[in-house]
């Protein structure tokens, strides 16, 4: 099958959550499975210093937008089992110092720098000589890019190919002044409230959610949460009527990336049969960021996005109680000012026992993964999650809010004593999730079941061969039923 996948961000090009890490570990299990696959993804600063070996694709873009015309260039990049990738070179859009924001302040031109990329897929898989059976796309930033499909219709393409359009997370959606609709060049008849139109608005997510061939998301419960009105986001209408095309797929996991042996990002490896690198990278973190070094104090950990959907607020109050205990805590993250100030305050107030590293560092990541004990996850909600994952693999027992994802990822105690392998909790509170804590420190004080926890959950198989054949069966659906 030859499947275009487009995507605003692609590890290891670039990166700000879980989309880049999806989108690349897809494309190669996709590549390595034996079918031919090309991504597109726009062309940030600092990826021709970092990948040199990208080169000209010989091939220019001049693309209108509204009453302007747009060029750009496009580079390749050859990678292995024969994955192509493609990076649409438009310096005034994406040579920043940001994706999508600097200083926490959007881009006020995100609308028309993702539009005008969506277009550029939608002008390769209609002109190259390379033409995909499918075009498979991820939120907001590529949502219009089934509807331009159609809209070629229009303008003399008979046969565009089906589009498979997935929603990482339903709450950015790519909502914009409805003026801004006429720098698609298409037909008001798609801005219509069963199209792309919203209260008035341009909404790119609504748009894929509308012309898609086939809709996906990322695990099984947040495909039926979003049906709702709680996890809707104010889309549960549409997607209700579009239920038949709707498709829960709970992500995979890179192994080949996210490996306790041989991993160059991490200082010792280790095993489920032998774990004492494990031991020795919590010493190696406990030492890096500061804390008391000792190896029998429980150590948590989080990597996140300092937001309200992560269920920072409650993590903050949690952690005032728990602190007091005899524990220890990491973060690595940034968001919102006012959660990195409460997270720093937290650290000087119990100095020793937590530790703040505001900003991103891959070694750091893997490192908190593989030194921690537990890991905190307190979502209010969450599409499908990856660190949970990540963790499980490392050994690193995950104490997560019963929601979407991370309820289909984890299995708790109380689910099945024999093979538990984190602790769960559905209230969304500070005093639920503090009440979790002391269950994780209850595990720790109990060497025998906490061995066990570990055992399993380095066990726990979330690798892309179960997830890629869901992907292929929703691919042969989108072809089947395609517009």
């Amino acid at each position: 099958m030859k499947i275009l996948l487009a995507s605003s961000e692609v590890h290891p090009f670039s990166k700000t959550g879980g989309l880049a890490d999806m989108v690349g570990a897809l494309a190669k299990a996709l590549a390595a499975s034996g079918h031919d696959v090309h991504l597109v993804s726009p062309l940030y600063r600092g990826i021709v210093s970092k990948f040199p070996t990208i080169s000209s694709a010989n091939w220019e873009f001049n693309l209108p937008m509204a009453d302007r015309w747009v060029q750009a260039g496009l580079r390749s990049l050859d990678l292995s089992h024969g994955l192509k990738a493609f990076f649409v070179d438009c310096p005034s859009f994406y040579d920043r110092a940001g994706i999508y924001h600097e200083h926490n302040v959007s881009y006020p031109d995100n609308a028309s720098r993702y539009i005008f990329f969506s277009k550029c897929v939608v002008h390769l898989s209609r002109y190259m000589d390379w033409r995909p059976d499918v075009v498979h796309v991820h939120d907001w930033q590529t949502g219009l890019v089934p509807m331009l499909n159609l809209q070629q219709r229009y303008e003399g393409w008979s046969n565009p190919p089906p589009t498979c359009f997935t929603i990482h997370n339903l709450a950015y959606q790519g909502l914009f002044h409805g003026s801004l609709f006429n720098q698609l060049n298409a037909s008001r008849e798609f801005f219509m409230p069963d199209g792309a139109e919203f209260h008035g608005f341009l909404n790119c997510l609504k748009a894929g959610i509308a012309f898609a061939d086939a809709i996906t998301t990322v695990s099984p419960r947040y495909a039926r949460e979003i049906c709702t009105e709680e996890f809707g986001c104010g889309l549960d209408g549409v997607l209700r009527r579009r239920r038949e095309r709707l498709f829960g797929i709970l992500n995979g996991v890179d192994y080949q990336d996210w490996t306790t042996q041989k991993n160059p990002l991490l200082p010792h490896g280790y095993s489920v049969n032998r774990m004492a690198g494990k031991a020795a990278n919590k010493l190696e973190l406990q030492k890096k960021m500061g804390l008391k070094i000792d190896p029998g104090i429980p150590l948590f950990g989080t990597i996140s996005r300092l937001a309200e959907q992560k269920g920072v607020d409650i993590q903050l109050g949690a952690l005032s109680e728990m602190l007091s205990a005899r524990m220890q805590f990491v973060l690595l993250g940034s968001g919102s000012p006012d959660y990195e100030k409460g997270y720093l305050d937290l650290a000087r107030r119990f100095p020793g026992q937590m530790a703040v590293y505001i900003g991103y560092s891959e070694p750091l990541a893997h490192l908190i993964e593989a030194g921690c004990d537990f890991y905190l996850m307190p979502s209010q909600f969450e599409p499908c999650g990856l660190n949970q994952m990540y963790s499980l693999r490392y050994g690193t027992i995950p104490v997560v809010r019963a929601t979407g994802g991370l309820d289909d990822s984890v299995v708790d105690f109380q689910q099945d004593p024999k093979s538990a392998d984190g602790i769960k909790f559905h209230e969304y509170s500070a005093q639920a999730l503090a009440k979790a804590i002391r269950k994780a420190l209850a595990l720790y004080e109990n060497p025998t079941l906490f061995k066990r926890f570990r055992r399993s959950a380095m066990r726990a198989d979330f690798s892309w061969d179960k997830t890629l054949e869901q992907y292929l069966r929703v691919y042969e659906i989108a072809m089947s039923a395609h517009f």
